[in-house]
């Protein structure tokens, strides 16, 4: 039975619901994250394991992979979850952050799936849930960085889908749009009008972490690909799509750009 599973930034927000659904279900849990002390509070209290994990370190990856043979034989689900938010206009936003949101968004999604493929492959069985972002699908302005990386998560994961598919490995990429969540707390950006409206989309959502952590244990149950987590983002991925956004996109970007200016007087 396949019973296992890794969450990474699994001491908060949806890595934190994640986690608790499989925790509930009666999976074995392993709880990481950067935070260790963070990690060994949300396991106690679900039930589960915990190990400390920088997502950009190679070395925490091989121990998270040494852990897992160890205590449990192996893993059945890695889920890629751990990731930082960033925005601002382009030329605002310096080279240093570019570094860091693609060491934590895009490597350490692409550190955690080299790590457990080989596995994966060798047992015939296995599953990568790699989260990712509508922001990636609908590019909107001032979020390159945090656009590039996503969009990069998602292309990764369309590419493992056909990839390992022969191997018996499924692959399952999570595409949510705003959630309640932590994630502000470490956003980086040059504009500070940007962060505030940031902060408010996400507070103002309908869409629990947990009603996406429902969402991702029945998709990974039914080895689907893409799961667009909201009604207002599959249709904007629909229209995207048929490149009607164009329009509404320039529309927001005009408020945006004002609020953005206005605060720079």
């Amino acid at each position: 039975m396949a019973d296992r599973v890794l969450v990474t930034g699994g001491a908060s927000g949806l890595g934190r619901a994640i986690a608790t659904r499989y925790a509930h279900a009666g999976w074995r849990v392993l709880v990481s994250d950067v935070d260790d002390a963070a990690a060994e509070a949300t396991a106690k209290e679900i039930g589960a394991s915990a190990i400390g994990l920088d997502v950009t370190s190679d070395e925490d990856w091989a121990g998270a992979r040494e852990w897992c043979e160890r205590e449990w034989g192996g893993l059945d689900v890695l889920v890629n979850n751990a990731g930082v938010g960033a925005g601002g206009r382009f030329e605002k936003i310096g080279m240093a952050d570019w570094d860091w949101i693609w060491e934590i968004n895009l490597k350490g999604v692409v550190r955690g799936c080299r790590t457990f493929t080989p596995d994966f492959k060798a047992r015939g069985s296995g599953h990568l849930v790699n989260v990712a972002s509508l922001a990636g699908i609908m590019n909107l302005p001032a979020m390159s960085s945090y656009n590039v990386t996503k969009a990069a998560v998602i292309s990764l994961s369309d590419t493992l889908r056909l990839e390992l598919e022969p191997y018996g490995v499924h692959t399952t990429v999570v595409c949510p749009a705003f959630v309640r969540t932590n994630l502000g707390d470490r956003l980086r950006s040059p504009d500070p009008a940007l962060a505030t409206l940031m902060d408010r989309l996400m507070a103002s959502s309908k869409i629990t972490a947990e009603d996406v952590a429902d969402q991702v244990f029945t998709a990974v149950a039914g080895k689907k690909f893409l799961l667009l987590t909201h009604p207002d983002g599959r249709r904007s991925a629909f229209l995207k799509r048929l490149g009607l956004t164009d329009g509404q996109v320039r529309k927001y970007w005009a408020r945006l750009r004002a609020a953005v200016e206005k605060g720079e007087r």
